[in-house]
């Protein structure tokens, strides 16, 4: 379906086909109505889905009907998200679609991890649509900064990794600075007990998408698991970079120290690699994203924090260097390939001691996931060969 029979307006389709995107996904045709009637809505979609879409178009136009900020006009519409990346990622997309409207809704984005002085002083200046992390946000109207009491539209974007990070306590600070006649949109990759009791509670009468099966893959990603003993990871991943050619590659470790471990493995297998985690700056994250986006790396490697608001439309590999303590997060994980219409693989390195948590992830995704052999693969250190065990798919 062409975003032209959503009911959106000229600028914002043209803005749309100028980004690339011919049709709306199946939450974008869903969740664009029920917004632009004034909707609530609880919507959940795999990621990669085109959710972030399903709320920024609808929300300029709702907007767009009323004139633009002035000096110290509080905020009209706030997103919130859990990680600096996906609020910066939402802002782009905010200042993408609404490119062409005339006059222009002024956006910002607010994260910790900078300076607040310079956003305190952008604020200053009023802004429409404010996209946030919630400690900065709070942050920022303990300082006066800010001003929340006019917000007509809220969106807690990945509201299910926001509940997983701790975050309710600061969401329901922010919920009693607002006014209590607003649009409410909950957007999630998955629905847990959790997510529905924020619902019922932030909710008024609201509509409800659910695109895909509760926990489900993308169709487009293939599985496929190696059985690899724990010192033997780092060699068989640059061994199946190498040899297959992989130019861009997203990996997964369950903390920072392996990340950073890792990292410099690669790099001294001469295989271009940055980290991207919490202990990391702000510009340290900003610019090892960029560079791997535009190909100056070939892998990037992340913890699962970090990777939320990673968006990368033709990604085609995902690493599950360790496997997840959450299986939900396996399925945001390899969400990550697969987008836009392409394929893409997933790959999961399974030590022995990890079999079990495939299983959970299996049971939940209600499908088996194959293991593959590994030809020619060469451990990072002699000691290591008996590490690899190529062929021991369902033993």
């Amino acid at each position: 379906m062409p975003f032209s029979n959503l009911g959106l307006a000229e600028p914002l389709t043209r803005a749309v086909r100028e980004a690339g995107y011919s049709a709306a996904t199946p939450i974008q045709q869903q969740a664009i109505p029920l917004v632009l009637s004034g909707r609530d809505l609880l919507a959940a979609a795999q990621t990669g889905t085109g959710k972030t879409a399903s709320f920024t178009l609808p929300i300029l136009q709702r907007l767009a009907t009323n004139p633009g900020a002035s000096r110290n006009r509080p905020v009209r519409a706030l997103i919130l998200t859990p990680t600096r990346e996906l609020a910066a990622q939402v802002a782009e997309s905010v200042a993408k679609y609404g490119v062409h409207q005339q006059p222009r809704l002024k956006s910002d984005v607010v994260f910790g991890g900078v300076k607040i002085n310079p956003q305190m002083l952008r604020l200053r200046s009023g802004v429409d649509i404010l996209t946030a992390t919630p400690g900065r946000l709070l942050d920022l109207v303990g300082q006066n900064a800010v001003k929340l009491n006019q917000v007509e539209m809220l969106v807690l974007d990945e509201a299910d990794r926001m509940l997983d990070m701790g975050f309710i306590r600061d969401i329901n600070k922010i919920l009693a600075l607002l006014p209590k006649t607003r649009q409410n949109l909950l957007f999630s990759a998955t629905f847990s007990a959790d997510i529905r009791r924020l619902a019922q509670t932030l909710l008024r009468n609201p509509a409800q998408v659910e695109i895909a099966a509760e926990n489900a893959a993308a169709d487009s990603v293939e599985q496929i698991a190696y059985a690899v003993e724990k010192p033997a990871k780092a060699g068989v991943l640059a061994h199946l970079i190498k040899s297959n050619d992989w130019r861009q590659v997203l990996v997964f470790t369950s903390t920072k120290h392996n990340a950073n471990r890792l990292t410099e493995k690669l790099n001294a297998a001469q295989i271009s690699a940055k980290a991207i985690h919490g202990n990391k700056s702000q510009g340290a994250r900003t610019s090892a994203l960029a560079d791997f986006k535009t190909g100056d790396i070939r892998v990037l490697v992340a913890t699962d924090v970090a990777a939320r608001g990673i968006d990368i439309a033709k990604l085609p590999h995902v690493v599950n260097f360790e496997l997840p303590r959450s299986s939900a997060d396996y399925v945001h994980r390899i969400g990550r390939t697969g987008r836009a219409g392409r394929s893409g693989l997933a790959v999961s390195l399974v030590a022995a001691d990890e079999r079990s948590a495939l299983r959970q992830v299996e049971k939940l995704i209600g499908n088996k996931i194959a293991f593959g052999s590994i030809a020619g693969a060469a451990p990072a250190t002699p000691s290591e060969t008996k590490a690899i065990r190529p062929n021991s798919a369902g033993k």
